[in-house]
Formats: C-alpha cells, sequence, structure tokens
C-alpha cells in the first residue's frame, strides 16, 4: 500500500478551527504558540474565536490553514510515514514542511511573507477568479485564448472544474463564452484577487528573495508539486517550482494523476476540510480517500 497525503490550500478555513487540538494536545499547543510569536499577532486566537470574515483576510487564512495542517500531520506521530506528498497551491507549504524539506518557523514565515505579497499584489491590480464546470480543460483554455486582456487557466481541479483567473473584464468574458458553449455554471469566486496568474508578478518576484534565502533539505519523500505535477525530491528544484506556483497554474488534476501512475493506492487529507477528498473522488472514483480525526 502506497499512502500518499494531501494538503488543502485556501477556503479550507472554518471558524473555531484548531481549538480541540490545542486544548487535549501539549504538541499543538506548542506550535500554535510559536505560529503566533513566530507571526507577531495573535493567530491561534482568530482561529479559535473569530467569524469567518476574521478568518478570511489572506494574512490570517494562509497562516492559519497552514498551522492546522502541519499540526495535524505532527500529531499522527509514528503513523505518519507518506509515500508522497502534494498540496493545493498554499497546501505545498504544508505538504513540504510535513515532509521534513522545511522547518516549521521557516515555513510559517514563508507562508506569511507570501500571503502579504498576494495581498499586496491584489491591492496593486484588482482581478478576480471564476469556477468553470462542466467543460473540458481544454474547451476552457481555448476561451481564455481567445478573451482581449488577462485571462488564464489557474487550477485544474479535476475533470469538468476548472477555476480561471484574470482581469475583471475578461473574466467577466470568459465566463460569457463558457456559458456559451455550453458550460453547467461560470461563476466569478469570493476571492481578492487573480491568483496564479500573470499578475501575480510583483508578488512572485518578492516571494523569490525570501526563498532563496531560506534553507531546504531533501523531503523523506517526493513531493508533487503544483508546477510541475510530478515527483520532486531536489531542493534547488522545489524552490524554483515554488516559486514559480504563484504565477504557474495549480495542476492538481495532473498531480494526482501521476501520483496515481506512481503506485499511490489511499489519498489522506492532511488538515481542516474535506475539499481535496471530494476532488479525488472526482480525478478517480477507484481512489480511496480519508481525512484525519482525533476525536
Amino acid at each position: 500500500m502506497k499512502k500518499a497525503y494531501v494538503f488543502p490550500g485556501q477556503g479550507a478555513q472554518y471558524p473555531g478551527m484548531g481549538k480541540d487540538l490545542y486544548e487535549n494536545h501539549k504538541e499543538a499547543k506548542e506550535l500554535f504558540d510559536t505560529a503566533d510569536r513566530v507571526l507577531g499577532f495573535d493567530l491561534s486566537k482568530i482561529m479559535f474565536e473569530g467569524d469567518a470574515d476574521e478568518l478570511k483576510q489572506t494574512k490570517v487564512t494562509q497562516p492559519a490553514i497552514f498551522t492546522m495542517s502541519v499540526i495535524m500531520a505532527k500529531l499522527l506521530g509514528n503513523d505518519f510515514q507518506p509515500r508522497m506528498v502534494a498540496g493545493h497551491s498554499l497546501g505545498e507549504f504544508s505538504a513540504l514542511c510535513s515532509a521534513g524539506a522545511l522547518s516549521f518557523t521557516d515555513a510559517l514565515t514563508l507562508v506569511s511573507k507570501r500571503a502579504m505579497a498576494m495581498q499586496k499584489a491584489c491591492e496593486a491590480k484588482p482581478s478576480t477568479m471564476a469556477a468553470i464546470l462542466g467543460l473540458s480543460d481544454e474547451a476552457v483554455e481555448e476561451i481564455c485564448n481567445g478573451v482581449d486582456g488577462i485571462v488564464v487557466a489557474a487550477n485544474y481541479n479535476c475533470p469538468g472544474q476548472l477555476v480561471i483567473s484574470g482581469e475583471f473584464n475578461a473574466i467577466e468574458m470568459a465566463c460569457a463564452k463558457a456559458t456559451e458553449a455550453g458550460a453547467r455554471r461560470a461563476l466569478v469566486l469570493p476571492v481578492g484577487g487573480a491568483f496564479h496568474s500573470p499578475l501575480m508578478e510583483p508578488a512572485r518576484a518578492e516571494l523569490a528573495a525570501a526563498i532563496e534565502a531560506t534553507e531546504f533539505n531533501t523531503p523523506v519523500c517526493p513531493v508533487y508539486q503544483n508546477s510541475v505535477a510530478k515527483a520532486v525530491q531536489n531542493p534547488v528544484e522545489i524552490k524554483k517550482n515554488l516559486i514559480d506556483q504563484l504565477t504557474a497554474p495549480v495542476r492538481w488534476t495532473q498531480s494526482i494523476q501521476e501520483m496515481m501512475t506512481d503506485g499511490a493506492t489511499d489519498f489522506v487529507e492532511c488538515g481542516p476540510g474535506k475539499t481535496l477528498q471530494g476532488l479525488i473522488k472526482k480525478i478517480d472514483r477507484a481512489n480511496n480517500v480519508s481525512g484525519i480525526s482525533f476525536e
């Protein structure tokens, strides 16, 4: 049996997340306290007591999901024996940290810098994303190529679900064309900007310097990175792919298919929510998927 652990990205957060882990596990409490210290604000208080709007701020969401995901992997102890890992967008940092490529404090620092840089890029150039359901990837790519302005395929989530990213007008036009082409839905998402598109270039440049200055180790198992959708273990390659990730699409469908080709039999979602379990089932119904519970 080859067990693959997958780590969720932005959108998996919910009010009260992590409170039970903090109260019942000494190691979780220590890591939450470390996160508060590293970030310079009371992340755990917002996670445990804040409302959905507070949690939705990028500077809070990304460190919150990362911290919760890594704590869950740590609490598995010796049961955490991944043969391969992957993370969706932000989740790639959780995957790398859990697989030993980054220390908790270094990874959290990078996640925080990433969130701030993305926020800044969003404010500099207002933009958005939209989910296109019920069309092939090729059809959506063709629509994006035929629209004036910046609009690109951003998240290949599963067959028939592709998220596009770009300028407001270009997104609106692409959604209209997708509907004409027979999409089941073309839905503009409530996000702060055009993630995984060329509009994130200022954030990419800012994050690149921080990543280059951080020490990465060889992970204990292959990491299937978003931008290349294949197994990587070389720290130099990992850094490059992590920098590229901000402006490149999340090739989630392709990553899961590659993991299956390489022998993954069981996929375990490590983090808040169940989003990835649903996507993996849609990629191939035969996949065994599960989450983690400490109840």
